[in-house]
């Protein structure tokens, strides 16, 4: 019986381990990755044009809960991984696993179609080019799977007089380092995680470092006490097993440790 031919566009986290399942179940992928090696976003790049994490970028989980349950990450890597060691660690899955030879390095998707027999076959027919010669190549697979992630294409608000602004505005998308914010004073708008992290890296270059937030948010640390990582220990078995008011208590509890949210004007109404 032939097998079926499952295209993968992307050799990120979600393309290497949907080559991997593709395998185990049986299936024929063909990844197509338009750069000339894996790892996606988690591959830094200079150029601001190009989506990656920025050069500092660190996890902000612990290494046991970010690895794939049939790969752990190796015992000698540290608790929180930098980009680095998480591509690294991404090598080190697509080598025990033997899924280089299923990806086509430098090869873009430029469309995906139902094929002309869709209807009763439910086959896709893909359209890929290769910067060297330029043209498009169709083949048909029985289904594919897109990879590409939601964090490559920036989502940038738009609010009234920005047009007027003179200085620099840029995206989280695109900053890459702080070395260009040298003595600059620097408007962050937003409270999520990219937010905060780069604003602490812009604190010990920038004149000074100002965060615009719609409402508060409960900051929790990486690590607990005793240097346990926070997200073993929220996720265990105890924690979860106490009635839901308890269980919001202690966070509130574990986040205000660190600082007073409400000192600092950033406590949030919702729990």
């Amino acid at each position: 019986m032939t097998k079926k031919r499952i295209a993968v566009i992307g050799s990120g986290c979600s393309g290497l381990t949907s080559i991997k399942e593709c395998l185990d179940q049986g299936l024929e992928p063909v990844c197509f990755e338009k750069d000339d090696d894996i790892g996606g976003l988690w591959r830094y790049k200079d150029s601001p044009s190009e989506a990656s994490v920025y050069r500092s970028c660190v996890f902000n989980t612990s290494k046991e809960l970010s690895g794939f349950s049939d790969f752990p990450v190796p015992a000698d890597f540290p608790p929180f991984l930098h980009n680095t060691f998480f591509l690294r660690y991404l090598r080190l899955y697509a080598k025990k696993f033997d899924l280089l030879r299923h990806i086509r390095f430098g090869t873009a998707v430029s469309s995906v179609r139902h094929a002309p027999d869709y209807d009763t076959t439910g086959r896709w027919t893909v359209a890929t080019r290769s910067p060297s010669d330029g043209v498009d190549k169709l083949e048909t697979f029985d289904g594919v799977m897109v990879c590409t992630g939601h964090h490559w294409n920036p989502h940038v608000p738009h609010f009234r007089g920005l047009d007027k602004f003179g200085g620099t505005v840029l995206h989280s998308h695109d900053y890459k380092s702080g070395k260009e914010m040298m003595g600059k004073k620097i408007l962050i708008v937003g409270f999520g995680n990219s937010a905060v992290d780069i604003a602490v890296e812009l604190s010990h270059v920038a004149d000074k470092v100002l965060l615009s937030t719609r409402r508060g948010a409960w900051v929790i640390g990486k690590k607990g006490p005793f240097g346990v990582p926070t997200d073993i220990l929220a996720n265990s078995r105890i924690a979860f097993s106490l009635p839901r008011s308890i269980l919001q208590w202690l966070v509130e509890l574990m986040a205000n440790v660190t600082f007073s949210h409400d000192m600092y004007g950033i406590k949030p109404k919702h729990r």
